[in-house]
Parts: structure tokens; sequence; C-alpha cells
């Protein structure tokens, strides 16, 4: 980076010192052209990113987050990305092809871990999510970051952690936006869904609830606890809005979120619920054509910035807005392959 950098002020100072041709007697000089300055292209973002990690907190090592930034530049809006994994599994690793994505768009991206159920009950997922936002903010001059603008992207309980956040007391200060692929937004209707006749993913969430509450169901004392794991139920007038998807035979179904839009609707705040047909869920529904494109376009409009870049430059074409996602997205989604 710094080479490069260094050969491109030797060469524009080899143009500025260079003398400057006589025109003859009478002849017309032709007028300079103006360069255009065309945005950077995916790969010149990345080129451009460094890659580190950082803690957030001192009680465990589960507290660090990877941060992808542009060193020495303008702030730039931030994105939040929290994995999934039923909130006792799952790594940031396993997020690089999202965060990837974010780098080569230029925005500082902040790809978190936090501590899993079976270290630390409810709320220390929430809490290490808002320390880690926290965090950036009161370095955002390090990170090239603008802390009054970035949003936060949680995939399954990752979704719950993402949603929870933004429903906090009564918003937090530069968030534009929350978005949940397959978020669980309430572990109340999860423990509900998992009962009797239940499927082996809806029992398995049920017990990953249970768990997260520190071993106990949403009765007597414990209610208390479940009531602060209810995202719907801590809407209020200065959340950020909120995007969903959901596939429409996932074991995590679109009327979670629709509890969660109910309430913030009544408040006056946004929320779209959009739908990909099949079964796919979190990272697999991620991949499916448009979904991550659908996002990605969302978040822009957010953060206010410009139409997302395909590599080289050229821009890509603009989703009809609508409630839902379908098979008419044609945009395909790069893989790497080796994220899941």
């Amino acid at each position: 980076m710094r080479s490069a950098v260094t050969v491109g002020s030797l060469a524009l100072a080899a143009v500025l010192l260079a003398p400057a041709a006589v025109a003859p007697a009478g002849a017309t000089t032709a007028p300079t052209p103006t360069p255009s300055s065309s945005p950077p292209t995916a790969e010149e973002n990345l080129a451009a990113t460094v890659v580190r990690t950082f803690s957030y907190g001192r009680q465990s090592a589960r507290q660090r987050m990877d941060v992808w930034w542009q060193p020495n530049t303008k702030r730039k809006p931030g994105v939040f990305v929290v994995h999934g994994g039923w909130w006792n599994s799952g790594d940031k690793k396993y997020m690089t092809e999202v965060t990837r994505l974010y780098a080569e768009m230029g925005y500082t991206v902040f790809n978190i871990n936090y501590r899993l159920a079976q270290e630390a009950a409810w709320p220390a997922q929430r809490t290490d999510t808002l320390a880690a936002i926290a965090t950036a903010r009161k370095h955002a001059d390090f990170f090239s970051f603008d802390p009054d603008r970035y949003v936060i992207i949680g995939f399954s309980a990752g979704g719950h952690l993402a949603t929870s956040v933004g429903a906090y007391k009564d918003g937090l200060p530069g968030l534009r936006g929350v978005v949940g692929v397959s978020p669980v937004i309430s572990p109340l209707t999860a423990y509900s869904d998992g009962d009797e006749g239940a499927d082996f993913d809806q029992r398995k969430l049920r017990l990953a609830a249970i768990a997260l509450a520190g071993g106990c169901r949403p009765t007597g004392a414990c209610a208390r606890v479940w009531s602060s794991m209810e995202v719907p139920w801590h809407a209020s007038a200065h959340d950020a809005p909120v995007l969903t998807v959901h596939s429409t035979d996932e074991f995590v179904p679109a009327y979670q979120s629709e509890l969660l839009k109910e309430q913030l609707n009544q408040v006056g705040v946004a929320m779209n619920i959009r739908v990909v047909p099949g079964i796919n869920h979190s990272m697999p529904l991620y991949r499916e054509p448009g979904v991550a494109t659908g996002i990605l376009e969302w978040v822009a409009g957010k953060l206010g910035a410009p139409a997302p870049a395909k590599p080289g430059g050229a821009r890509s074409a603009a989703s009809q807005t609508s409630s839902h996602l379908s098979s008419s997205y044609k945009v395909t989604v790069r893989r790497s392959g080796a994220e899941r």
C-alpha cells in the first residue's frame, strides 16, 4: 500500500516539475480535459483495507472483533456483522464472506464475536454487542469510521442480538438500520414452537433459548429474563428501521418478525419483512440469488451511500422496492465457498 502511494506521488511530482512546452506564436492551445472522479472499484477498496483483531472487553477471549478499515482516509459508514449459532456456537470467521463484501463496497466493517450461552447467560450477548459498538465509536478516528452512520447485520441467533440492540432503550446514537437474516425475534415464540409436534430444529432452538436464559423456562422468577430477551416488547419511537429476511418454510418463521413489525409500526418506525421461497436458514438463505444484493442496497440507502459498485467500478442495477424478495431478483451473489 505505501509503495503504491509513493510511486503515485513521484509520478505526480514528475508531471508537475516537467517544463511546459512553448506553443508557436498564434497557435491555439487546446483546453486540458478535466479528469473524471469515479468511485473506487471493489478491488481498489479491498487493496486499501487493513484487517486486524481487537478486544472490546476484558471478561472473555470471545470479546473480540475483526475490523476491516482503510487507514488515514475520511470517515466511512460502518457495518457491524453478528454471527449466529444457537447462541452457544458459531464464530466470526464464518462471516468473512459477508464482511469482505461490505469492505469491497468501501465501508468500515466490524465482525464481532461475543460470549456464548454456556459461558454467560443473557444479557451478556447483548451487552457484548453494545460494548463492541461503543468501542468502535470511541476509536472512530483510528478506524476511519463515521460513528453517526452505521448498521448492524445479524444472522439467526445473531439476528436476535442485532434486533435486541436496535430495540435497546430508546434507540442507539448513530444507528441507521438493523438487518436480520432468519432472526430469532421472539425466543418465547421459539419456546412455544419447540413443544409437542415440533421438528428437530424447532426443538433444538427451544432448548437453546432455555440455555440462553440461564437454564430456566419462562415462568416464575425467570419470566423477567425471558421478557428481556423478547425483542418486540422493547420497541420504541427512536429505534432504527429494520429489515428481516426469512424463508417461507424455515424453522424460524417470518411471523416472528411480524410481531416486531406490529410494535415498531405502532410507534412510527418502519420495518420490512422479505420472504424467499424454500427452507434455507441463515447463511444458506443469504446466498440465495438476490438476497445479499437486496440487503446491501437497503443498507446503502440507510447509510446514504451511493448504489453499490460491481468489481471494476460498474454499478449494479437497482432492485425493485418490495416487501418481499423473490425469484425476480436476477443478480447472483459471489460466493467464496469457505464460509457457511
